[in-house]
Formats: C-alpha cells, structure tokens, sequence
C-alpha cells in the first residue's frame, strides 16, 4: 500500500511539474517593424454619410411626385456623366469621375424609396464599374493616388448599392450578372451563375477570422478567400481548389464548396484582350489543372506567414497567383499592403509575418479582370455589415494599442491538444487546431472570437433598437 501510495505522489508530482513546464511561453515570437511609406485608405466623409442618411428620412417624406422629379434629375446627370467618361481618355484623378461617384451616393437614399428604380440602379452601377475597369487598364495602378480613385469607386458603389438592398422590404435576386467575359474553357455553373475553368472564386465567410481578413488591409475589403476553378475537358466536371486554415491546399467539389457558409462572392476572369489570353486562350484551363493535379499530388500546407514568394506552404490567394504566374499571367499588379501598426500587430498574433502580400479583396481592383458575376446571400447581407462594422471598431481598438489576450492556465491543455493534432495531421488527418497554428496562437483565436462576439451582439441589439424605433 505504501509503495502504491508512493508511486501515485510520484504520478502526481511528475503531473504538476508537466503542467509547469507546459505553462512556459512562447520565446521568440518578436513584433515585426513595418518598412516603407505606405498608408491605408480613409474616407473622411462623415459628413457625407450623415447627410446621406438625413436625405433618406426626407426622402420617405417627399410626395410621389417630387420624388420622381429629383431621381429624374439625377438619372439625367448620371447619363451625360457616363457617356463623357466613356468617350474620353480620362485619368483615375478626373473631377468628372468624382462627381459620377457623389451622384451615385446622392441617388442612393432616393432608390432605396423608390424600391421599383432599383434594378436601374443596379444596372447602372454594373455599367459603372465596367466602365472603371476598362479605363484602369490605361492607369498605372501602383501610383496610391489612382489606386485610392479605383477602390473609392468600386468599393464605394458596392456599398451605396447594398445600403438600398438592405432597404428592400421584398427578397431581392442573390445572383448579379455583371460582365460576360468571353471564354472558350470548359464551364459550368454555381450558385445559378454560369462559370469557367479558370476563373477565380473571390467570397466571404462567416467566420470572425474571415471578417479580419476582410478588413485587415490598407484598402478594407468584402472578401477573406480565394478559390481557383478546374473543369475537367473530359467528363466536365467542376473542382475547386482552395487553401483552408485547417487543412492546406484542398480540392472540393462545387457541392462541398456551396454546402460551405458563404456570405458573398465574386467571379472574375482574366480580360480575353490580355496578350497572354489572345496567345493561348485556354491559359485559365491549363492554371487549373497543373494546380488541380499538384495539389493532389502532394501535402501544401496553409501558409499562415502569407509570403506568396514562397510556394512550399500557400494561402488561399496565392493558390491563384502561383498556379496563373506559372503560366504567364501576374495576378495582382499591385501588391496589397498593411501598414497601420495595431493591425499588424494582431495579424503577427495569428502567424502573419509578410505585409506586402496578395489579400483577397485587391484582386477586385485589378485591371486584368472582369468581374463576372457577384453573388450575395440576401438573408445574411445586414450579418455581413454589422461584421464588418464590428470588425472596423476592433481594428480601431487595435490601432489605439489594444492587445489579444488568452488564458495562460490553459495552455498546457491546448499544448496536449495540439500534440495529438500534431500525431494526426502525420496520418493525414485534421485537427482541432489547424496544422501550423501553435497553441499559443489557438488561444489567442479564441479570445478574439470572444472579442467580436461581445461587441457584435451589443450592435445587434443597438440596431434592433434603431429599427423599432425609427421603423
């Protein structure tokens, strides 16, 4: 008895002095210095917004009549702006640009009460930013003055558009067709939107990282992931090839990737015009095979310092770049950037180490690429505002030296985690805590999960007061 005794105070022992060790920190997790001049984009239109939202109240005031004489107005100024930019070689910077976009927003709060304008609207914009992408091919996008014209515009109206959608008192068509790029590589369709191989899957998830991702960057975004198109010239049927946190470079199949939560997305194709695509215009087709077969062929983990340089471990943006730069095609002409420190420092948290990278979001700005189609969720379109508000106001907090805490004490259970994560991602199985995140990093996840979903339900509950208060 006494020797059993013994033993389990040894077991015991030997427990508490495991448990110490394994509460020892992380060593050499070092933050990293941001290099270069670089600045993120700000609107500085409070004002703006403001009135904009003052011009919506008096609107639902405005007799029928008046109504449709001041959408007329505008309607009218639209169209002699558009045609002067369509027929003119303009720069990124031109006043006439400028007074298109404030005319859009000055419609919106008009449309969004005059619900039966709203697929001119719609339609107008989809001109609009046709129209912004066909001149951006004569823009040099790496000057930040032309790289803030494209995204206030193309951001800018996207937002204005979904402002009147969340207006809409009827379920509005989740599919916008948007340009008809000509391809000759095999198709199919998702999601009702006819697609090619080739083309480029840019959505949003539901997911708190997704909405980091989305917003983390010089230029905020609504999109946290990259997804390449494959369909097989044979038997025509459609893949997937995506980079996922949990388990690396993936193929899914187009029911996989619509069972998978999407708030949005958008399909875009490289411009039938390129040089390269007039040469070979099964480009697309051949980028998503080599990396359809590559990506079975061997394990790519996910590449949580986003160094799209370095191929041996990748990230959902940089399966697009590489497989398209094998072939020719640079994707993302412009780099995307973060520079705001707080952001940075979050980031560096979850693995981040590169801040001159390929965010998701950017691919929307480059001149090479049409924009297909988009694709929204209408019954989760005011989650994704309310996400991405929630996000903002994190950021803020970050910026003004917030921090991402975790629960020390249990890092000795999230380190035994991570180990038997380690024992099956050898036999090539998931894990809990996804391959390449330490355990450290997985607690942090946890605390800024916990973080947004405070604040989210506090905006939730402030926007519901809003709306059974102001109707």
């Amino acid at each position: 008895m006494r020797i059993l005794k013994k033993r389990i105070l040894q077991f015991l022992v030997f427990l508490a002095i495991l448990y110490l060790v394994l509460l020892i920190p992380d060593f050499g997790d070092t933050k990293p210095i941001i290099k270069g001049s670089a600045k993120p984009f700000t609107w500085a239109k409070d004002d703006l917004w403001k009135q904009l939202e003052n011009d919506f109240v008096k609107a639902k005031q405005l007799t029928p009549y008046q109504l449709d004489s001041a959408i007329a107005f505008l309607k009218q100024k639209a169209a002699g702006s558009f045609f002067y930019a369509s027929m003119n070689d303009i720069p990124a910077t031109d006043s006439n640009l400028t007074a298109i976009e404030n005319n859009f927003f000055s419609l919106a709060p008009l449309i969004a009460v005059k619900q039966n304008e709203l697929p001119w609207y719609v339609d107008h914009y989809n001109k609009l930013r046709n129209l912004v992408k066909l001149k951006s091919r004569q823009w040099d996008v790496n000057n930040p003055a032309v790289r803030n014209s494209i995204y206030s515009l193309l951001y800018g109206m996207r937002a204005a558009v979904e402002e009147v959608l969340l207006q809409s008192e009827s379920s509005f068509p989740s599919a916008m067709l948007v340009k008809d790029e000509r391809s000759v590589t095999p198709s199919t369709k998702i999601f009702g939107i006819e697609v090619h191989s080739g083309d480029l899957l840019v959505s949003r998830g539901g997911a708190e990282v997704s909405a980091l991702i989305s917003r983390g960057n010089d230029y905020p975004g609504n999109f946290s992931h990259v997804a390449l198109l494959y369909v097989d010239e044979k038997t025509n049927k459609p893949f997937l090839i995506e980079a996922h946190i949990e388990k690396g470079v993936a193929v899914s199949s187009v029911e996989q990737y619509e069972k998978d939560k999407k708030l949005r997305f958008m399909v875009m194709r490289p411009g039938a015009y390129l040089p390269a695509m007039m040469a070979d215009p099964m480009l697309p087709q051949k980028a998503g095979k080599e990396m359809y077969h590559e990506s079975l062929t061997h394990h790519i983990p996910y590449d949580f310092k986003m160094n799209f340089r370095d191929t041996t471990e990748m990230f959902c943006s940089e399966v697009a770049s590489y497989a398209y730069r094998k072939n020719g095609l640079q994707l993302w002409q412009t780099s995307s950037t973060i520079s705001s420190q707080g952001i940075v420092n979050w980031l560096h948290d979850f693995g981040v180490e590169n801040f001159v990278t390929q965010m998701p979001s950017d691919l929307e700005y480059d001149p090479q690429l049409s924009v297909v189609a988009e694709w929204r969720d209408p019954e989760t379109l005011f989650k994704d505002h309310i996400d991405n508000a929630v996000m903002d106001a994190m950021l803020e907090q970050a910026n003004n030296g917030a921090t991402i805490h975790y629960n020390i004490w249990q890092l000795p259970n999230v380190r035994v985690i991570k180990g038997y994560c380690v024992i099956k991602n050898l036999f090539g199985k998931t894990g809990m805590i996804p391959e390449g995140m330490s355990a450290t990093r997985a607690l942090k996840n946890e605390f800024f999960v916990a973080m947004h979903v405070k604040i989210k339900n506090k905006t939730q509950q402030m926007a519901d007061e809003f709306i059974h208060k102001n109707h």
